[in-house]
C-alpha cells in the first residue's frame, strides 16, 4: 500500500514541519509543503536548505542526493495543490482553533481516500478527527524534534481509526525510517507524559529550594546517564510547551501528578520561556553557578540516607512508567522505545528499574513522600508487585511486564 503513495502533504513549515517534510522526502516521496503565506513559506523553506546543507557538510549526505531531495519537494501557500496528495501530515501550532480550519479545509479538499495525520503532542486526536467526514482514516503521527535525527514516531489511534489506516501509518514510519509505537488517544501519549512531568519534578525540586539547578542536572545525567538534565531540557523544550503537555495531561486525569509547578507557570506569565526568550532557569553561557542551598529541605536531602538527589527525580519516572505499563496502555517494550529514540535515553524506564530494584525505587519514593516531597502518594501496584516478598497469587501474572 505505502508503495503506491506518491505525493505526501506537509502543512506548516515551522521547525517540525520542515523537518517532517525533509524526511519524507529523503525516503523518496514526493512533498508539498504548505505555509499560511509567502513569508512563513520562506522561512519553512530556509529551514530545510539549512539542514540539508548541514548534512551534506558533515558527510551524511552527498551533493547528488541532496539534488534529488530538493528535487522531490516543492512548496506553496495554497492548500488546494494537497488534492491529490495521498498522505498529509498536519504540523501547525498546538491550538486547536488552528488544527480545526486545517482539518476543515483538508477534509474538504483531499480525495476521500487520503489519510490525514496530525503531528500534535498533546492534544486530543480524537476531538481532531472528529472535525472531519472521515475519522477513520485520521490519526497521529507524532514526530520528536529534530525530525530528520530523532528515530521515534508514536502513531495514535483512536475509537474511529480504521486498522487498515493503522496498519497503513506504521508501514509509512517504517518507510521513513522511524521506529514507530502504537498506542491508544490519551493525554501525553507515551513520551510527553513520561517526560514533562519529570520536568515538572525537577522544577518542584528547584522551587523548595533542595538544591542549584546545576546539581539538579548534573544528578540526574549522573543517576541515569542522561544527555541533559532536566531544567536544562525545559529551556531547551520550552517551558511554554512543558506548562501545556501539564495542563493537558491534568485536564484529562485531575490528578496531583499532573498540577504544574506553581513556578513554572510563574515563569511563563513573566515571559521566560527557556532558550526562544533568551530567560528560563539558565540565563547564558556567562552566567555565573547558583551559590549552594543552604535550606532545611537542602541540608535534609544532603543528610538522609534513602533520598539521593538524582534518584528522586528518576525513580518517579519510573513509577510513572509503571503504572502506564499496569493500566495496560502500553507494553514495556514501547515505553523504553520512546523514551530511548524520542528522548534520547541510554535506558529506558524498566531497564533503569532493572538496573535499582524495585525495592531501592519503592524506598526512595516513600521517603519522599514522607517528606511530602512528591505527588506520588503511594508506589505503582505493578512496582509493589515486584518486591520480592510480593504474595505470588496477588501479582499481576504471566512473569515480570518489565521484560514483556
Amino acid at each position: 500500500m505505502v508503495q503506491e503513495f506518491d505525493k505526501v502533504g506537509v502543512v506548516g513549515l515551522g521547525t517540525m514541519g520542515a523537518g517532517i517534510a525533509e524526511v519524507f522526502a529523503r525516503a523518496g516521496f514526493n512533498v508539498v509543503g504548505v505555509e499560511i503565506d509567502q513569508a512563513a513559506l520562506d522561512r519553512g523553506r530556509g529551514h530545510v536548505d539549512k539542514s540539508l546543507s548541514r548534512a551534506v557538510s558533515k558527510g551524511k549526505l552527498t551533493e547528488e542526493e541532496r539534488s534529488g531531495i530538493d528535487a522531490r519537494l516543492t512548496f506553496s501557500t495554497s492548500r488546494e495543490d494537497l488534492a491529490d496528495a495521498d498522505f498529509v501530515v498536519e504540523a501547525v501550532p498546538e491550538r486547536m482553533d488552528i488544527k480545526r480550519d486545517v482539518f476543515g479545509d483538508l477534509d474538504r479538499i483531499c480525495a476521500p481516500g487520503t489519510i490525514l495525520a496530525t503531528n500534535t503532542s498533546s492534544l486530543s486526536v480524537t476531538e481532531i478527527a472528529a472535525l472531519t467526514d472521515r475519522p477513520e482514516k485520521v490519526v497521529g503521527l507524532h514526530f520528536f524534534n529534530p525530525a530528520p535525527v530523532m528515530k521515534l514516531a508514536e502513531v495514535i489511534t483512536t475509537v474511529a481509526t480504521s486498522a487498515e489506516t493503522v496498519d497503513i501509518v506504521t508501514e509509512v514510519a517504517k518507510r521513513i525510517g522511524k521506529t514507530p509505537i502504537t498506542v491508544g488517544d490519551r493525554g501525553g501519549f507515551v513520551a510527553n507524559a513520561l517526560l514533562v512531568p519529570y520536568i515538572n519534578d525537577a522544577v518542584r525540586l528547584y522551587e523548595r529550594g533542595i538544591a542549584t539547578r546545576e546539581e539538579i542536572d548534573e544528578s540526574v545525567k549522573k543517576a541515569a546517564g542522561l544527555p541533559m538534565g532536566p531544567l536544562t531540557l525545559a529551556d531547551l523544550v520550552g517551558l511554554d510547551v512543558c506548562l501545556a503537555v501539564m495542563d493537558v495531561l491534568w485536564a484529562e486525569f485531575h490528578d496531583p501528578r499532573y498540577s504544574a509547578s506553581p513556578l513554572l507557570r510563574r515563569m511563563v506569565a513573566a515571559g521566560r520561556l527557556g532558550r526562544k526568550t533568551g530567560q528560563g532557569f539558565y540565563g547564558g553561557k556567562d552566567e555565573a553557578p547558583e551559590p549552594r542551598r543552604t535550606g532545611r529541605f537542602a541540608e535534609m536531602v544532603r543528610e538522609e540516607e534513602t533520598l539521593d538527589l538524582g534518584e528522586m527525580l528518576v525513580a518517579p519516572q519510573i513509577d510513572d512508567a509503571m503504572r502506564m505499563i499496569g493500566d495496560g496502555y502500553a507494553s514495556a517494550r514501547d515505553v523504553d522505545t520512546a523514551m530511548r529514540f524520542g528522548c534520547g535515553y541510554p535506558k529506558g524506564p524498566t531497564e533503569l528499574l532493572e538496573e535499582r530494584g524495585a525495592e531501592s525505587v519503592i524506598t526512595t519514593l516513600v521517603a519522599m513522600s514522607e517528606y511530602s516531597l512528591t505527588t506520588i502518594a503511594v508506589p505503582a501496584p505493578l512496582l509493589m508487585d515486584l518486591l520480592p516478598d510480593a504474595d505470588e497469587g496477588a501479582s499481576h501474572g504471566g512473569g515480570c511486564a518489565c521484560h514483556g
